[in-house]
């Protein structure tokens, strides 16, 4: 009863923090399409805006290409490219001004060892040793919290890893942002209510991470609570 009364807390958390990660996805996709439609002043595209604010900080070494998929965009730090995606890359409007800037705030991140950033990129490998085994680690953990508690630490720890990695994006993400605002609004890329657009699409893209990171830590929260009611019965 007590792996069904844990496994049903855990679906539950999941269930909601999911529903509301669909309405802040959902709500990021509007919003992007919305502004995908309003052209820029400047008739710039996600490319030469890009190309642009990398020369502007004298970063000579990033390659800014085209990438598939929608939503698709990054900054690749370890073979140095933007990746933008085709309605971003060649597009030129609000919502691809934002993100390619965006995209280029992290360069400017990695190229003055933004200290978020790097802590971040050194997470990467365990975190992804981590995000393959703690799903197994949570149905195991469940099943034998009673009779091997160790392993619902285990799961703990490995849990901590990707809620850390979670925690550390948030400034890194937020960061980003902040440095691309600034950028377009005084190099004339965006221009009154282009920018206000510009920080709303922004501003959603940033709660997706903001979710979750919630999401990872209230279940981390979750099994910790578990683990300390264990070890008092």
């Amino acid at each position: 009863m007590m792996f069904s009364a844990d496994y049903m807390i855990y679906y539950v958390l999941t269930i909601a923090m999911s529903l509301v990660g669909m309405y802040i996805s959902g709500k990021l996709q509007s919003k992007f399409k919305a502004y995908a439609l309003i052209n820029l002043r400047s008739n710039k595209s996600g490319k030469e805006i890009a190309e642009e604010m990398l020369n502007y900080y004298g970063i000579h070494d990033v390659t800014v290409q085209a990438a598939d998929g929608i939503l698709s965009d990054h900054y690749n730090p370890i073979d140095k490219t933007v990746n933008l995606s085709s309605d971003v890359y060649n597009g030129r409007s609000i919502a691809s001004a934002a993100v390619a800037a965006h995209e280029c705030g992290h360069a400017v991140q990695h190229d003055t060892a933004y200290a978020m950033l790097t802590l971040r990129s050194k997470l990467v490998p365990v975190v992804k040793f981590a995000s393959m085994a703690q799903q197994f680690l949570l149905i195991g953990a469940f099943m034998l919290a009673n009779t091997f508690p160790s392993l619902l630490l285990i799961t703990i720890i490995v849990f901590g890893i990707t809620t850390l990695f979670s925690l550390i994006t948030l400034p890194v993400e937020f960061d980003a942002s902040r440095r691309a605002l600034v950028w377009i609004n005084e190099r004339g890329i965006v221009s009154g209510d282009e920018y206000t657009g510009a920080k709303d699409a922004l501003k959603w893209a940033g709660l997706t991470y903001v979710v979750a990171a919630l999401s990872s830590l209230v279940m981390l929260v979750y099994l910790v609570l578990r683990y300390i009611g264990i070890n008092r019965n």
